[in-house]
């Protein structure tokens, strides 16, 4: 689901980038993926930006588009894929 968002909006920047990484280095949570930076996020409870987990326990990947209006860009099995 962060691979996914980060091809949307495209890879995190590099000094955010690392600077997540470090946080992320306590968390379950992976700087990149498919040679990709991710946006992580150390306020979204999964560890990455734009992201939500359903009840279901998948996740959800939502983008705002025109200002407020969130996108979903899909449903996904895991955080990362």
């Amino acid at each position: 689901a962060a691979v996914a968002y980060a091809r949307a909006v495209g890879e995190a920047p590099p000094v955010a980038a690392e600077a997540a990484a470090q946080a992320a280095a306590a968390a379950a949570v992976v700087p990149e993926a498919e040679g990709l930076r991710l946006h992580l996020s150390s306020s979204n409870p999964t560890g990455y930006t734009g992201l939500v987990q359903l009840p279901s326990g998948r996740f959800q990947v939502r983008r705002r588009m025109g200002g407020r209006e969130k996108v979903s860009l899909g449903i996904f099995d895991t955080a990362v894929e």
